[in-house]
């Protein structure tokens, strides 16, 4: 028994350490939506499926809820500060329209999570129901978290470029997916082995995209960066032939 809560807090421990690359994939990504001042084509779902998945895992490793599931609320504690990083920066340079439909979904979200802290705390009286409720919950907001990027594949697959699908993120998401399923079955846990075994076939999936059409994102840059060559050179103007005209039109 010793040897397996050993195994299950090493894998743990890694798991937490792939999480934290996970949450801070997204940060190329953040950085050059604050420096173009624009989030362009990016979506804030990732962010916001993310914040809420995080918050929700932290009050299933709460002791009054799961006890002894520490590392569950430590890189869940992490990720909800590193989200509410991103989404202020998406804020920040987004436009009005998408800016007030962002902070909506935040609001509702943190709503959400504190009507449900308070209703397990006040209504459900043993750890056993605490953690099957909020377990439920976890999986689903743990799948739609993981879902989250299927607005991106789409784009992938209309556009043929995974510009706008960060491959650190879908590495991360398919090795954190691996690694706590792993911590899931090695004393079994339902409800942490169901959300990330989806998890895992998402990212792999996200994975097979960015393989078929890196190529072909590749061309495409190279096709824009050759047609904006092109432009350029046709609004340059040649001096000699200025001057020829100037010679001929006194």
């Amino acid at each position: 028994m010793a040897s397996v809560e050993a195994a299950r807090t090493a894998v743990g421990v890694v798991g937490n350490v792939i999480s934290l690359f996970l949450f801070l994939s997204p940060m190329p990504t953040i950085v050059r939506i604050w420096k173009k001042g624009s989030v362009e084509q990016y979506s804030a779902a990732p962010y916001l499926a993310t914040l809420m998945n995080c918050m929700m895992w932290v009050l299933y490793g709460l002791p009054m809820v799961n006890p002894n599931s520490t590392l569950i609320v430590t890189i869940n504690g992490a990720g909800t500060l590193i989200e509410i990083v991103y989404i202020t920066t998406y804020l920040i340079n987004a436009d009005n329209r998408k800016r007030l439909k962002v902070i909506a979904v935040a609001v509702m979200e943190v709503a959400f999570v504190l009507v449900v802290f308070l209703v397990i705390l006040t209504v459900v009286h043993t750890p056993e129901r605490r953690s099957t409720i909020v377990g439920i919950m976890c999986i689903v907001f743990a799948c739609m978290m993981y879902a989250a990027p299927l607005s991106v594949m789409r784009l992938v697959i209309t556009t043929k470029s995974v510009e706008y699908m960060p491959f650190c993120l879908s590495l991360a998401g398919f090795a954190n997916g691996i690694c706590w399923t792993t911590y899931a079955l090695i004393k079994f846990d339902l409800f942490v082995a169901v959300p990330n075994g989806i998890g895992t076939l998402f990212g792999l999936a996200q994975l097979v995209l960015y393989g078929v059409f890196f190529k072909s994102t590749k061309e495409q840059q190279m096709a824009a960066a050759k047609l904006k060559e092109t432009s350029l050179s046709e609004v340059v103007v040649d001096p000699t032939k200025n001057a020829d005209n100037n010679r001929q039109n006194p």
